[in-house]
């Protein structure tokens, strides 16, 4: 068997007809229905059978594909570490992070590190906290910004801050006029939380409950900033970073503003961020360059922030 053959047949498992995928491959299709009939009798199994007009894997296939993926990822990993190699200076960075980090840290970091190395590509993708360690498990990033240390054995976690996270209240309610607030205030009001597995929900439920209550939950949303826009309409009071520009010092109380962002007083209101990898591979250059540019910038972004407050 070859590399080609495994592609296709991967192809095919997921779905590509042999029509197609013997296209992506440059041969006919008779020439790939024979490649994986002879793959077939190398393995010693049919791993693909035909229901319908499509082909199907067999117990056997779906059992050889999660060999095949390891070793195509693998390979593919392979090639393209000599590749960085061969030019440190380019490369490639596969990270996922979570969606509260899109608006603000995310984008600066790798707009900083381009601009240092603009040659390097970047694979990026979302998740919410429960989703991101499978990224690195699953071998479909290099790394991941999490609000967390994943915990598990086989990942290597580094914070890069420590967030503050404000309590958020519309303009024409009663703390509006505020700088700080006992979290244990609002015990009875309604919360506004991010959906079951977003970090910022456990953070929240926490949070409230080291403040002696149980958070009533008045609505859930998906976005910080849906989170902030009922919050202005009225609708009840939430937990969040305070925004991309004061994500690290108290925002200034404004009469302009629809929107108050109160310091909590009574609890340690803050979430870590951090950034992990598989522990037990070598990172590329690339990804390794990264994670020192990162902890760079959240470094200065620290001096910054004690500078103003």
């Amino acid at each position: 068997m070859d590399l080609q053959v495994l592609r296709s047949f991967r192809a095919v498992a997921e779905g590509t007809t042999v029509t197609d995928a013997a296209a992506e491959a440059h041969i006919t299709q008779p020439a790939l229905s024979r490649a994986l009939n002879r793959l077939e009798d190398e393995v010693g199994a049919e791993l693909l059978q035909r229901v319908g007009r499509v082909l199907q894997l067999t117990p056997a296939g779906r059992v050889f594909k999660e060999y095949v993926d390891a070793v195509l990822d693998s390979y593919d990993r392979g090639r393209r570490a000599v590749a960085e190699v061969v030019d440190p200076d380019a490369g490639l960075v596969s990270m996922a992070f979570l969606h509260t980090l899109g608006t603000w840290l995310v984008p600066r970091l790798v707009t900083g590190f381009r601009q240092t190395f603009p040659g390097v590509r970047f694979e990026l993708s979302q998740d919410v906290e429960i989703g991101l360690a499978q990224h690195l498990l699953d071998a479909t990033a290099d790394l991941i910004i999490t609000s967390k240390d994943p915990g598990h054995p086989l990942i290597a976690w580094r914070r890069l801050m420590v967030e503050p996270l404000w309590l958020a209240v519309p303009a024409g309610h009663r703390l509006a006029e505020r700088r700080r607030v006992r979290l244990a205030e609002v015990a009875d009001e309604p919360f506004i939380v991010l959906k079951p597995g977003h970090g910022l929900r456990g953070v929240t439920e926490t949070l409230c409950r080291q403040a002696g209550f149980t958070p009533l939950v008045g609505f859930e949303g998906e976005e910080v900033e849906t989170l902030r826009g009922l919050v202005t309409a009225g609708l009840g009071v939430s937990l969040v970073p305070a925004s991309p520009d004061t994500a690290t010092a108290l925002p200034q109380p404004s009469a302009d503003l629809p929107i108050r962002y109160l310091k909590v007083t009574d609890v340690q209101a803050v979430r870590d961020i951090g950034v992990a990898w598989l522990g037990s591979r070598t990172l590329p250059p690339a990804p390794q360059r990264f994670i020192d540019h990162a902890m760079s910038v959240t470094a200065r972004m620290y001096e910054t922030s004690a500078g103003r407050t």
